[in-house]
């Protein structure tokens, strides 16, 4: 572990790898059933299991004072979660941390996007899997395509620094849609990144190795109609970035099959429950709501868990789709 006297207030684990970024869920419940990220039957974390609203900005604030700089808070659907602006409210407060930012499926967005402006957030993520309103209500099994299409016309007008689209492209499914979720960006002046569906969760709607589709095969099937240039512009996060020479926008590739970023990890992510994930593909973890209520008020045992944690961050997952289950944790409860 190279959290040592040196600096202990820096987190580094046995690979040299600086954690620098904190994923937060505040919920794994969500108004959406994605069919890539739940079954269409799930149980969900008990509501009193989850961490309050007072412990989530507490470990958030010991991650920032360990040199977290950028913290972001996903879900499940992290808006239907009830009172969360008070959080967004204290953690855009913390001395320390450069970016608050969120990813969101985009539904709640026309009644929050003001708010989340004005507490300090940056920038927001929109997961947007298809144009198409009886596609997309089949992806999601309940989403409304026009009510999210509203919340990214409402987070436009709010003035965030950067808006990006994320999508997650099935073979047969939306692959034919690769194209106008490009144009539909840039011609907002948004980013998008395309994302390589994640084997976590047992799911009944897909064989997950007959729908995937790799970047490579997305990247080529983009460059039929524009000019991709590779870039060093990074969000802090694993997507690799290519100019759209036409359209001056980005698209990102985030790749965990076929381009896997291990190797540059920066992160970890806090479950709603408190289960710090040192991975998302694998099991390391540490219970942090333990620590929290065990030590009421306390920073400094939380920190020594958080520093202690590092010598248990693997050096990377074993994602293989020929394997089921692989995770058995969905990506709602892991963190989108």
């Amino acid at each position: 572990m190279k959290t040592t006297t040196e600096n202990p207030d820096i987190l580094v684990d046995n690979f040299g790898r600086r954690v620098t970024y904190l994923r937060i869920s505040v919920t794994d419940r969500c108004d959406f059933r994605c069919v890539y990220c739940m079954d269409e039957v799930m149980q969900f974390v008990p509501r009193n299991s989850l961490l309050t609203l007072e412990e989530l900005a507490t470990i958030g604030r010991a991650f920032v004072e360990l040199g977290v700089s950028k913290i972001r808070i996903t879900g499940g659907e992290p808006l239907v979660r009830r009172n969360i602006m008070k959080l967004f409210g204290d953690i855009g407060q913390l001395p320390g941390l450069d970016e608050l930012v969120i990813t969101t499926n985009g539904s709640q967005l026309t009644r929050y996007a003001t708010a989340l402006r004005e507490a300090g957030v940056k920038r927001i993520n929109i997961s947007l899997d298809s144009l198409n309103a009886e596609r997309f209500t089949n992806i999601t099994r309940v989403g409304d395509l026009g009510k999210v299409l509203a919340g990214i016309d409402a987070a436009r007008e709010a003035g965030f620094e950067n808006l990006k689209i994320n999508a997650v492209i099935l073979r047969n499914r939306n692959d034919d849609e690769i194209l106008d979720l490009v144009r539909y960006a840039a011609s907002r002046g948004m980013d998008i990144s395309f994302i390589e569906e994640m084997p976590l969760g047992v799911i009944g709607d897909h064989d997950r190795a007959a729908a995937f589709i790799s970047s490579d095969e997305i990247r080529a099937v983009i460059e039929q109609d524009y000019e991709l240039v590779p870039t060093a512009a990074t969000t802090g996060g694993p997507a690799r970035y290519f100019q759209v020479m036409e359209t001056g926008t980005r698209v990102g590739f985030i790749s965990p099959h076929t381009h896997n970023f291990c190797e540059r990890c920066n992160r970890v992510r806090l479950t709603c429950e408190g289960r710090l994930l040192l991975c998302l593909g694998q099991e390391h973890s540490v219970d942090l709501r333990r620590v929290v209520r065990a030590h009421p008020g306390e920073m400094e045992p939380l920190k020594q868990a958080i520093r202690d944690s590092m010598a248990i961050k693997p050096k990377g997952h074993d994602f293989n789709l020929q394997e089921q289950p692989l995770i058995f944790r969905h990506m709602n409860a892991t963190g989108g």
